[in-house]
């Protein structure tokens, strides 16, 4: 009976975060692996009363589920993202203006000269029964004509997370799309590259982290990259025909909204922020992110990291101080002091180890700075989704990440309506259930902010 529940759960929990079929149109150009669902948001945009006259704000953009899906829906929209190749990503998402036809010619013309260029310098980029295959450049000089990364750029990508010659032939497919380059269509190239990287070319596998697979010593590259272009194509038929409201993506650090919105009034918030983890979010796209040219150097991805709420502990910077948001936070203060003193009671020297407790500070920290700079933007009677999920990655000790964020929500004036299960999933560590919900708030305006401040203080003084 157990098991029986246990696959149930496993089930209703795939089936409540899966891609409908009729969800693809644009939303799978790209996608974060575990990227909350359109019909989460379109459940949301409902119930919030949302429509042309709105204007919805997406503070954590990712890939664009929430602004893809207001777009479809005719509704403004605007979303912020501080990672350069998922801001990219939803850039693209929301432009439907380019000419499938003229997208669909270009590319088959970048396909041609790749191919030509590959077979002219002996490498085969076809992908017959494993069998069948041959690649005609083999022996010791293979690896002297293969093109590489910088070795700056190679240290910044997972070891053996693309093989030697599934590279090379990228590369040279790059080459080809900078040398008869066209404006119209590079963005939606690029962006289908970075699927066919991630999803055929390389040796990553998400489960649900980003790891390394077993290697390929090859995989074609051109033709599933033009396979990706002709169904972008065939969506952007469809998508030309529809009234669609406008969509604002902005390159920025959701901890600063006043300043990147300061002339937009936002209506209702539908995100998902990172959570309290190791998930270090910057793997998941560094692949991508360093063969298309938007991360380039450790410099680079150190201000990419700098921009992100402290979610992990490979993201903790000398200086960093979100913390003192939270420092009357009780709970918060407690969760923390319980995972140093369980590191000090198992012997956990290392020095991400150490770092746990901060981060737990750091993260929660880094959402009040966020909500407190929300207000500014916000309309009196906003309406706020924020999906977040529990968290035990921190040597077993529990987070319950959407109660402590609708405490601190609450303690920054906001009013929390309810905390809503969205879905359960299995812990690495325990192997527990643990709870992914909707935290739903509403803004009630300034002054009953202030009136609120006031009865804290006043009961501070008591």
């Amino acid at each position: 009976m157990k098991q029986d529940l246990q696959t149930h759960i496993r089930s209703t929990n795939g089936t409540q975060n899966r891609l409908s079929v009729e969800d693809r149109v644009a939303h799978d150009w790209y996608r974060f692996v575990l990227s909350f669902p359109p019909h989460l948001v379109r459940d949301y945009l409902h119930r919030f009363g949302m429509g042309r006259d709105s204007m919805v704000l997406d503070p954590f953009c990712g890939t664009g589920t929430t602004i893809v899906e207001c777009k479809k829906l005719d509704i403004p929209s605007v979303g912020v993202e501080a990672n350069p190749f998922a801001y990219f990503a939803s850039t693209v998402k929301t432009d439907w203006s380019p000419d499938p036809d003229g997208l669909l010619k270009h590319a088959r013309e970048v396909a041609e000269l790749a191919s030509e260029k590959l077979d002219s310098e002996g490498f085969d980029d076809q992908s017959p029964l494993p069998l069948f295959r041959q690649t005609r450049k083999t022996g010791p000089g293979c690896a002297e004509v293969l093109r590489k990364l910088p070795p700056e750029k190679e240290k910044l990508l997972l070891a053996n997370s693309i093989s030697p010659l599934p590279l090379h032939k990228t590369l040279v497919l790059i080459e080809c799309l900078d040398q008869i380059r066209d404006d119209r269509y590079r963005n939606h190239e690029l962006l289908a590259l970075g699927k066919t990287l991630v999803n055929v070319i390389s040796n990553l596998h998400f489960g649900p982290e980003v790891g390394v697979g077993p290697a390929k010593p090859d995989s074609p590259v051109v033709a599933p990259w033009l396979a990706t272009v002709e169904s972008v194509a065939a969506d952007l038929r469809c998508l030309r025909e529809t009234n669609s409201a406008p969509a604002t993506v902005y390159n920025g650090d959701a901890r600063q909204i006043s300043q990147i919105l300061s002339s937009v009034t936002i209506d209702a918030v539908i995100t998902s922020p990172p959570y309290p983890n190791e998930k270090d979010y910057t793997r998941t796209t560094r692949l991508e992110s360093v063969l298309l040219g938007f991360v380039s150097s450790k410099d680079d991805l150190q201000a990419l990291k700098q921009g992100l709420v402290r979610s992990n502990t490979r993201g903790v910077y000398k200086g960093d101080d979100d913390d003192k948001w939270i420092a009357d936070q009780d709970e918060i203060q407690r969760i923390a002091e319980a995972i140093e003193k369980r590191r000090i009671e198992l012997g956990k020297t290392s020095g991400f180890e150490r770092q746990y407790h901060k981060v737990t500070k750091l993260y929660f920290g880094g959402m009040a700075r966020h909500l407190a700079e929300l207000r500014t933007v916000l309309r009196t009677g906003a309406r706020l989704a924020y999906v977040v999920g529990d968290q035990a990655s921190y040597l077993r000790v529990m987070i319950r990440t959407g109660q402590l964020l609708a405490d601190i929500a609450e303690s920054l004036g906001y009013q929390v309506e309810n905390i809503e299960l969205f879905r359960t999933r299995l812990a690495t560590a325990t192997r527990d259930q643990l709870r992914e919900e909707v935290v739903i708030l509403r803004w009630p305006g300034p002054r009953s902010h202030h009136q609120h401040a006031g009865v804290k203080l006043i009961e501070a003084k008591r």
